[in-house]
């Protein structure tokens, strides 16, 4: 892929390819688990967004910053929900979906994606989350003594 700009997000620099916008995190520190990730529009499959994102047991969604919205073009709003921070604080955030998505080498989801008023870190970089619905979904199973994820053996219908 060639690239053919830029675009500025506060002090993160985004690629762009064409419809392809890469977004790069810093990487991931001790104990923590960052797995890239592929975005797809199913309305316009020439919007796509790839990502390095946090993985969140914790967390529901698959979950970005409103600030990335439009890269996605038009996704359906499904809902507004209210949101629980790691620090107790709540915020409304927007269920929009579905998206094709891609967690890693795993196999293929239709996804529904949480975009929240996220501030950039220190840096100027956000930190987009992955959630146990979209791990489940992609048959990605957290392996905590190699800080991976691993391929589930068994969907879990108990």
């Amino acid at each position: 892929m060639l690239s053919c700009g830029y675009k500025e997000e506060g002090n993160q620099r985004i690629s762009i390819t064409g419809e392809l916008m890469l977004v790069r995190t810093q990487a991931a520190q001790r104990g923590r688990i960052v797995t890239q990730g592929r975005l797809t529009s199913f309305t316009d499959p020439g919007r796509t967004l790839v990502i390095s994102a946090l993985v969140d047991t914790g967390s529901a969604y698959i979950t970005l910053p409103n600030a990335w919205r439009e890269s996605l073009g038009e996704v359906e709003q499904l809902g507004e929900v209210e949101v629980e921070m790691v620090d107790q604080s709540v915020r409304k955030g927007s269920v929009c979906g579905p998206v094709r998505g891609r967690i890693g080498e795993f196999r293929p989801i239709a996804a529904e994606v949480l975009f929240i008023d996220m501030a950039p870190d220190d840096d100027g970089e956000y930190e987009p989350l992955v959630g146990y619905i979209a791990l489940e979904q992609a048959g990605a199973a957290v392996d905590m003594l190699g800080h991976r994820l691993v391929h589930a053996k068994r969907v879990d219908l108990k």
